[in-house]
């Protein structure tokens, strides 16, 4: 269960997970005519569904994600598996994910501020 003291630290897991996850798509792209590159990604929804299911109270500070190669996916005539289309898709949705994170961050500290001028 996210105690709503954690949500602060949950945001900012996803917001430092969005930025590996752009990094990770910068560096895809940059090697994507590599010969036997592997594209990179995160398993930050992973390390969440999984310390959500298995703890009473979920701690941010206990999330633990990191880059994973995928070797699973399809070579393509470059001999890496990257598809540019792909890519910019995957880094238009995680633009979207870190503004909605940014922008639930600025709401929850607009509210505590209020709280407390109106204590």
């Amino acid at each position: 269960m996210v105690q709503d003291s954690n949500i602060l630290g949950l945001l900012e897991a996803g917001i430092r997970a969005e930025g590996l996850r752009q990094q990770a798509i910068a560096n895809n792209i940059a090697n994507m005519h590599t010969q036997g590159y592997r594209r990179s990604d995160v398993n930050f929804e992973e390390a969440l569904n999984k310390a959500m299911g298995g703890q009473a109270t979920l701690e941010p500070e206990s999330l633990e994600f990191e880059l994973h190669q995928t070797l699973n996916t399809p070579v393509n005539e470059n001999g890496s598996d990257v598809n540019l289309d792909n890519e910019v898709g995957e880094m238009v949705k995680n633009s979207i994910r870190h503004r909605a994170y940014i922008l639930l961050m600025k709401k929850r500290y607009q509210q505590m501020h209020e709280a407390m001028r109106t204590g």
